[in-house]
């Protein structure tokens, strides 16, 4: 990848979660000025790229924070999501529109949001709510580009984990619902990071973009890939007429993450997470760019190390911040 003409400064939002925080050590490295925005700035300190970036307190619900975050930056990386509630259809929404009016005031140059891919047939709630935001960014007079992935594989990405903890807590015999025989196309965070830097040195180009690995499994094949790396003893049985609530619920008891992210998840299992395109292969990316394997993946995933977010360190592994 070519390095841009001149450093840019950036906004991250939601730069102490999951993607974010390893975005920012990526930008970091890259010689970018960070400008790095939680709702609590004091989390930053527990991250090994602290002292080298700018930190702001903002919370996307307030219009003046918002503002003075995106005062004087060249391009805004937006990291938000509000599945934590009932409602988040709406919430995120709302805020993706005044993150829009704000750049658009402040004559940002770049905005760049991570969506979810879009499937055909009737969204999940999860997937419509991705949807909406991307339609509100492009339709937006800031130029914008989208970045579509399905399953982000990397210790403490909540995709992962669910994987994992359903699969090393779920006992020998193990319940799949029919409709979860769907394909999805899983992609490693480094790779997610790699895309944004990508788009990030190139510029805009107010559209967006399909990111999946190469390789494409059923969730049971995912299930026995992960099994396998794991050394775990599992066989699955495919059980019909279980409701997506249901396996929802249950899956967000056993993996103790959160009910409204869980339940939003596995509805959207339903569908084929399959990319639509690679327009990013010809367009963004360097040719012959090769994506991590899914067993690659996850193998690094599982190895234990606790530098995901440091500089030097493996984006695949987890970090003591990562959020819980």
């Amino acid at each position: 990848m070519p390095p841009p003409p001149a450093p840019l400064r950036i906004l991250v939002t939601g730069a102490t979660g999951y993607v974010g925080s390893r975005l920012v050590a990526a930008l970091v490295g890259d010689g970018h000025h960070v400008r790095a925005a939680s709702r609590t700035t004091s989390r930053t300190a527990d991250f090994p790229w602290h002292d080298d970036v700018e930190t702001v307190e903002l919370d996307v619900a307030d219009a003046e924070q918002v503002a003075r975050a995106v005062e004087g930056v060249d391009a805004v990386v937006y990291l938000v999501h509000a599945m934590d509630g009932d409602d988040f259809v709406r919430v995120d929404r709302e805020h993706a529109e005044r993150m829009a009016a704000a750049c658009s005031r402040a004559g940002v140059g770049h905005l760049v949001y991570l969506s979810g891919l879009v499937p055909h047939g009737e969204l999940s709630d999860h997937l419509r709510s991705r949807l909406q935001v991307e339609e509100v960014f492009l339709g937006s007079d800031v130029p914008t580009t989208v970045l579509r992935a399905a399953m982000v594989i990397g210790a403490g990405s909540t995709s992962y984990e669910l994987l994992r903890r359903l699969s090393e807590r779920v006992p020998l015999l193990t319940p799949v619902p029919g409709w979860m025989r769907r394909r999805l196309q899983p992609v490693a965070v480094e790779d997610v990071l790699e895309v944004f830097r990508a788009v990030l040195a190139t510029g805009p180009r107010d559209t967006h973009y399909d990111v999946g690995g190469d390789e494409v499994l059923t969730y049971p094949e995912l299930l026995a890939l992960y099994a396998d790396v794991a050394g775990l003893r599992r066989r699955r049985v495919l059980v019909p007429g279980l409701s997506e609530r249901l396996v929802g619920l249950a899956c967000a008891r056993i993996s103790g993450l959160s009910r409204t992210e869980v339940v939003s998840l596995v509805a959207s299992l339903r569908h084929d997470m399959v990319c639509q395109e690679d327009v990013v292969r010809r367009e963004v990316l360097d040719p012959g760019f090769e994506f991590t394997g899914v067993r690659e993946a996850l193998v690094r995933s599982r190895a234990g190390g606790r530098d995901g977010t440091a500089a030097d360190g493996d984006a695949q592994a987890a970090a003591t911040t990562d959020p819980a």
